[in-house]
């Protein structure tokens, strides 16, 4: 068992990696970390003789004067350093840079300077030490205004303000996916290795592109999903991220249940429950009253609930957090409730009758690696 700690454990990528790190249960324990440990030595001290992992993701983004950027991320990482050789301890670091290093700016700066301290703690120590160089890295849950440009135009197209472009450049991304999948791989790979390692290295991006392309793939799911409730072509897994980096910044609370349009007619009625740019797969089931089905998540799969006959209650709870957020349907007007990732869900029969929902998923099931990993969505 791999004993992890992640300084910045609540911001951003810190969040995705506790999360993902949660996966792993057989290999990885997670320590938690807060951010006033850095206010309390006792408390950072107790943290680092506890890890044998640590990720060290604190540090300031954004801040009006850059010489406080500068001084406090330095701080962090001497902090950091400081209770390690107090503790004597030495936990595999692995320190997330940035591409700005090497520009002249105090962010950069802190950036590389911080590298170089750790990498000499490393070495004067005989610990392993991985300074990983990030492109620029978007997904879920990224702070509007501060974690990336795609988080600003998603929460604006969303609601009701048009991004505005003011540099246009060619722009290099990661998901943050790939980020923490990245950064398992080289924990699981070390390991399995005895020989302490110092090293800088760039993590790879997943796909470049300019800006105003970026914002007209989001403009085209703003169109047809927000507005229209049309599932977009994603012809590959980088529009699958982006997409579902949209849905994550919709007012889910406002936006569903969507209500879908009946069609009359003396025979009966005709419903469109999916509208789709993409394959995937379709299915239903039936429920018996009283019953609950689901209680999982996804971290990729895009999936559709939509209440045809009967009536139900949908429950969605995003991981990590106590909010649960429900949903009553009703078969007489039929409607839909779309599965953000990492929100973990469930349905229940909650009439009389038989309950009938159709589900509609994105990619077909594959038994070793379905993405489904199971949480109740009142346990927290």
């Amino acid at each position: 068992m791999i004993k992890i700690g992640i300084t910045g454990q609540a911001g951003f990528v810190g969040t995705h990696l506790y999360n993902m790190a949660g996966l792993y249960p057989e290999q990885i324990e997670r320590i938690p970390f807060e951010d006033a440990f850095f206010e309390d030595r006792e408390r950072l001290n107790g943290f680092v003789r506890q890890c044998d992992v640590i990720i060290h993701l604190a540090a300031m983004n954004r801040h009006p004067d850059p010489q406080v950027l500068y001084e406090t991320n330095l701080r962090l990482v001497q902090q950091l350093i400081t209770a390690m050789e107090t503790e004597k301890v030495t936990p595999y670091v692995l320190f997330s840079s940035s591409t700005q290093e090497e520009q002249d700016n105090e962010y950069g700066r802190s950036k590389r300077e911080g590298r170089a301290l750790l990498e000499e703690w490393a070495e004067r120590n005989g610990a392993s030490f991985t300074g990983m160089v990030v492109p620029n890295v978007y997904g879920p849950f990224g702070r509007p205004g501060y974690n990336s440009f795609i988080a600003t135009f998603c929460h604006k197209l969303t609601h009701g303000e048009q991004p505005e472009v003011l540099v246009d450049s060619n722009v290099r991304l990661i998901y943050v996916g790939s980020l923490c999948e990245y950064i398992f791989e080289k924990i699981f790979r070390k390991a399995q290795h005895v020989e302490p390692v110092v090293e800088r290295t760039e993590i790879p991006h997943d796909f470049e592109k300019k800006v105003t392309d970026i914002l007209a793939l989001l403009e085209n799911y703003k169109i047809l999903y927000f507005d229209q409730g049309i599932i977009p072509k994603l012809k590959d897994r980088n529009e699958v991220n982006l997409f579902n980096t949209f849905r994550c910044y919709i007012d889910l609370s406002g936006h569903f249940p969507v209500k879908l349009t009946q069609h009359a007619d003396p025979r009966g009625i005709f419903v469109e429950t999916i509208k789709l740019g993409v394959g995937g797969q379709v299915s239903f089931s039936t429920t018996v009253p009283g019953i609950t089905r689901g209680n999982h998540f996804h971290t990729r799969k895009i999936e559709r609930f939509t209440v045809i006959k009967g009536s139900a209650r949908i429950q969605l709870r995003k991981i990590g957090t106590a909010e649960i957020l429900n949903f009553d349907l009703d078969g007489s007007e039929p409607a839909y409730i779309d599965m953000p990732v990492w929100y973990t869900h469930n349905i229940t029969n909650t009439g009389n009758d038989e309950l009938y929902t159709q589900f509609w998923i994105n990619e077909w099931y594959n038994p070793e690696d379905g993405d489904t990993f199971f949480e109740k969505v009142e346990e927290f």
